[in-house]
């Protein structure tokens, strides 16, 4: 797609963002950041968080659980690792700045991965969604909020005009449903658990897949509340 996003574009463009991040974006959001954490807390063990920004989710996730977080644009992790110092988060291992298509951990290291209003903002979708299932273990569960663009209609129309602006800002409003689903039949390892609307007014939606080899843990997980058991490696030489 000729006109899509660069990874440049976006460090400069999140770079730009991170003053005012979280005025402008922190409460329009919290919704989506809060359900994915509550997700994660029940899942328990080592999380990571793709796009983690300026930490606005790293106060809410239990004590408990270990925590590397990592994002593009390094103005944004200061202001996170700011938060870290301030609200004494210890169960926060590592905050680096890494790019989400080519993450620097081994596979099947994390219980989970939290990535809030990443995917629309990312040069290749469907290559960094691999990434994220690299990196989890069989059983894990991969924690989306995202936009989901219209198919038809007036909101179809206007994401496309806005497209050009949008994408300056950092992120692609056209991104359709039907290519999530393309994304995973094509994969072949992830099955998918919950889609549900999101705040505000229905336009993100919660999305939620598990790495197969344990589909049934996941289900049972997601309907008891089961917390994960904590076998995880070391991330020393990480």
């Amino acid at each position: 797609m000729a006109a899509d996003i660069d990874r440049a574009g976006v460090e400069k463009a999140y770079g730009r963002w991170a003053p005012i991040y979280d005025l402008v974006f922190g409460k329009v959001f919290h919704g989506g950041r809060q359900s994915t954490v509550e997700i994660a807390n029940q899942i328990g063990g080592r999380i990571l968080d793709v796009g983690v920004g300026t930490g606005l989710s790293l106060v809410h996730y239990a004590p408990t659980i270990r925590i590397c977080g990592v994002d593009i644009a390094e103005p944004m992790l200061r202001k996170a690792q700011q938060r870290v110092r301030e609200q004494q988060l210890d169960n926060v291992e590592v905050l680096s700045v890494m790019d989400a298509r080519n993450l620097a951990f081994p596979d099947g290291l994390f219980d989970a991965v939290v990535a809030q209003y990443v995917i629309t903002a990312v040069p290749d979708p469907e290559a960094t969604l691999d990434e994220f299932v690299r990196v989890l273990k069989p059983g894990g569960e991969l924690i989306l909020v995202n936009h989901i663009g219209a198919e038809h209609g007036p909101r179809y129309l206007f994401e496309r005009a806005f497209a050009p602006l949008a994408r300056r800002l950092g992120w692609r409003p056209e991104f359709p449903w039907a290519r999530l689903v393309k994304w995973a039949a094509g994969h072949g390892g992830v099955t998918l658990t919950e889609r549900r609307p999101m705040p505000p007014m229905g336009h993100f939606s919660l999305i939620r897949y598990c790495r197969l080899w344990m589909t049934l843990v996941c289900r049972l997980r997601q309907s008891v509340g089961v917390t994960g058991a904590c076998r995880v490696r070391s991330l020393a030489g990480v």
